[in-house]
Formats: C-alpha cells, structure tokens, sequence
C-alpha cells in the first residue's frame, strides 16, 4: 500500500485517496446507525447489487494500484538494489498485515483475562503503533532521541501482545486471531500479490493487461465448484487469495499505465480517449461475468470490475479538472487524509478506544441524526489528521 508520501507526487493521486479515506471512514461510522435507506449499508452476501458503500473499498484498492509504479520508481531512482525493493515491498505489505491484526484483535479482547481495560490495551496499542511507524526528520542532532522513541513504541507493541489474552468461539482462553487481519490487512495481501506479479515483468508495457486478465480468470474460476479451494489456502502461501482484491488493484495499476507513464499517451485528449475505452472494456466484461453475481461480500468478479470501470471514470475527472485545469483549492481540506493516509485510517480506531464505538449511540444513534453525527465525526478525524500532519507526526511503513 503506497501510504507514505513520495518525494513526487501525483496531486490527483492523493485527492482521490483523501476522499475515499474521508468517505470509507463516514460509511465504517454510519453503519452502525439504524433506520437508513438500504443504500447506505453494504448490501447482504444473498442480494446481487452494490451500493455505494460496497464500491469504497476498490476505490482504495485502485489507487494503491496507480501508485506502486510511482513508489518503485523512486525506489529505483534512488539506485536500490533488486534485493532492497523485494525486502521494501515486503516490509509494507508484512507491516500492514501486522497492523491489521493488532486491531481486530484488540476489538477481541478480554478484559479480564488479560488484566487491563479494553480501551487501555487499545489506546496504548495505537499510541506504540504510531510511535514505531512515525516518519521522524532525518535530524542528526535529534537521531537517538527518534530511535528511543521508536523502539519505546516497539516495545510498547510487545508488553501488549504478551498481555493480550481472548476467548474462542468455545471459550477457552487463547491468545492472538492470526487469521482475521481486516481491511489494512487485506490491503497488504493485495500489495504484495501485485508486486508479485508486476515487478519481475515491469519492463514490458503489455504485462500489467495481461495480468489484470489473468487475475480476473483467477476470481472466476475460484467461482466455480472445483476452484473452491482457493478461498481456504493460507494467505502468507498464496497471498492472492481469490484474486479479487489483486485484481482490482492491478485494475489500478493498467490505469497508471494510461495516465502517468507518459508512453501509452501523452496529451489529455489521447489520455482520456484510452481511459474510456478501458473503463467501458471494464464494464462490459463485468456485465459478461455477471451471471456469477455482483457481491462485495461474496467478491465476485462483477463487482470487481464494475467498481474498477467507476474509479477510472472518477480519477478522468479527477486528473482532468487537478492536474489539466489546476483547479485545486477546492480540495486543499483533503491534502492532510490523502498524503497522511495510515494515520487518517488508524484515529477512528483511537477515539472509538477511548469513548467507545457507540459513544452518542443512546442519542445520535437512529436516522438522519445519526447520519449528522457520522459527518461530524468524519469532520473531525480530518480535523485530527490535519492537526497531526502540521505537527509532524506521519506514519510511514
């Protein structure tokens, strides 16, 4: 996941990173609203459909796609060697993992049986969290002061972890999930699975389509009777898992390739013509495959495309109207969530630790109040991660 800030950016990149963090922390809130139209909620496993809430998540997917070709370039301009961008690409991909499972396993805890308060455990988790993976300057005057901070939130992680104790569907007293790694996790799965595939042929301008095809057969055929096995191999085997989530975000990369790489097209005109006629391919090859559904929960190969054809669409307009016009302070508000994305994903988790995941539910917690609350709550974080940014504190894997 290309969360940390590049010496280079894409300022539309960035933009529509920072809208899909503020609205997939919006959707994470209000879905614990009740009495809201059934398009604001992902729509159940059994229902063919997809609303807007379902396509937040490829959205994301998608843009970490756009922007690996960016990130390894800079690695390689830096003259790395093959074996440094391989433990980088690793390091990430691991980190967010890790990351994941720390917060679904903190949502798991047992106060009880481990000796310390629920929102303790998880507040000092984000706390070491954010001090070990906090971009500190490269001050050589304040270099040990950054190192003990950094490994003080290291070892913060470990005390946690030795405490940590939960109960199993069967209630016995075990120790951490290492199987449930939530959205950041499957975010660092689907990272490293395009590397994976995209690095050794990165050379070559037809591998990326190429991929993206053989991904979607992948998501198909684990659709049928005898691909079923797919889903049950352990991910640090085959971390491709079905191949949805990868294909989305090769989907992502195809779109760099049209937009950013400057070889497949160089005026808008030719720019926007190939992104048409990709998001329209998209489109029509997702209505083909749709008889095998079109479900987020189910991670059907429709839903995949349908949601990759709109965030082409959505970046066009995007590119078009930031980096084309310049028309940009409008979204100067989203900078701090685009460029400082971990941090922006990980608050929600700390203030919901410190007053609870229903904190207004008994007065703000049904219809269109609550939906206010969710806003204000979204407004919030932002104000939060702003606020953070300008005092440095950016988390970087």
């Amino acid at each position: 996941m290309t969360i940390p800030a590049e010496s280079s950016r894409i300022l539309s990149i960035d933009i529509f990173r920072g809208l899909t963090m503020l609205v997939m922390i919006f959707v994470n809130d209000v879905a614990s609203i009740k009495g809201l139209p059934w398009w604001t909620y992902h729509l159940p496993a059994n229902v063919n459909g997809l609303t807007y809430v379902d396509m937040v998540f490829p959205f994301f997917l998608f843009i970490v796609g756009m922007a690996i070709p960016l990130s390894l370039t800079n690695r390689l301009a830096k003259r790395d060697s093959t074996l440094q961008l391989w433990k980088h690409v690793l390091a990430r991909a691991l980190s967010l993992v890790a990351l994941g499972l720390l917060i679904m396993n903190g949502r798991q805890l047992d106060p009880q049986l481990s000796g310390i308060k629920y929102g303790w455990w998880n507040v000092l988790m984000f706390a070491g969290v954010i001090l070990f993976w906090n971009s500190y300057p490269r001050s050589v005057a304040g270099k040990n002061f950054y190192f003990f901070l950094k490994y003080i939130g290291l070892l913060l992680i470990v005390v946690l972890l030795l405490l940590y104790r939960r109960k199993s569907a069967e209630g016995l007293e075990v120790w951490l999930n290492l199987t449930n790694w939530a959205i950041l996790g499957a975010i660092g799965w689907a990272y490293l699975s395009v590397c994976l595939l995209y690095i050794p042929f990165r050379k070559y301008r037809w591998a990326p389509p190429f991929l993206l095809l053989l991904l979607c057969a992948m998501t198909v055929f684990s659709k049928l009777e005898w691909g079923n096995f797919l889903r049950h191999l352990p991910s640090i085997v085959w971390p491709f898992g079905t191949g949805a989530l990868a294909s989305i975000t090769m989907a992502g990369l195809v779109a760099s390739q049209i937009f950013l790489d400057g070889k497949c097209a160089r005026t808008f005109q030719e720019k926007a013509r190939w992104a048409v006629v990709y998001a329209v391919a998209l489109f029509l090859l997702g209505w083909v495959l749709s008889p095998f559904g079109i479900s987020k929960i189910r991670a059907t190969p429709t839903w995949c495309l349908f949601c990759s054809s709109a965030s082409t669409v959505i970046f066009l307009a995007l590119y078009w109207l930031v980096d084309v016009k310049r028309i940009t302070r409008w979204a100067e508000w989203i900078k701090p969530a685009g460029s400082n994305t971990l941090l922006t994903y990980l608050l929600p988790d700390v203030f919901y630790a410190i007053f609870g995941l229903y904190y207004l539910s008994e007065y703000m917690g049904a219809g269109w109040l609550g939906v206010l609350r969710s806003l204000l709550f979204t407004a919030f974080i932002l104000g939060w991660t702003t606020g953070l940014t300008r005092l440095r504190i950016r988390l970087q894997l």
